[in-house]
């Protein structure tokens, strides 16, 4: 008979070995408050961020960059930042720069508090703008006339 997959397991199936309880592993880890969590305030809120970056989040991110709808933004924000944030951040003013601006400084800080300041953030964040703005696409460059003048060394009689 074959070893059972984690498809075909039902409750009368014994467990091969001691089974991983991640979830008091990881309650564990979080209870023990080690890891450094970065906060941040904006329009007079403060929010603390969590002390590394939930997979809901990522899912979301990807999920937000095919997508319209405001709801997906705030299902992507929610996770850092409560459900309430986007409008919150709207009400007080927020800029899309703004916006960008702080999910960098945010990911960043997750990750590795402290790592990013805000001002590198939008550094980061005016650089990577004109980097998208200076590359032409292919058929511009093409397009360019090419030099005229010296003829291009040859390799030879053909």
């Amino acid at each position: 008979m074959s070893e059972p997959t984690p498809d075909t397991y039902d409750d009368n199936t014994p467990p091969a070995v001691d089974a991983a309880d991640f979830d008091a592993f990881f309650s564990e880890e979080v209870d023990k408050g080690t890891r450094a969590r970065q906060t941040l305030t904006y329009g007079g809120k403060q929010y603390v961020l969590p002390d590394s970056l939930p997979l809901m989040f990522t899912l979301q991110s990807e999920r937000v960059q095919e997508s319209s709808s405001i709801d997906d933004v705030r299902a992507m924000l929610a996770p850092l930042f409560g459900r309430a944030a986007l409008d919150d951040w709207a009400a007080a003013g927020m800029t899309d720069r703004q916006f960008r601006i702080v999910l960098m400084y945010a990911a960043a800080n997750v990750r590795r508090p402290g790592s990013l300041t805000m001002e590198a953030a939008a550094r980061l964040h005016d650089e990577q703008e004109a980097g998208k703005a200076q590359a032409p696409n292919r058929a511009a460059r093409r397009a360019k006339p090419k030099p005229k003048g010296k003829k291009r060394a040859s390799s030879g009689k053909r």
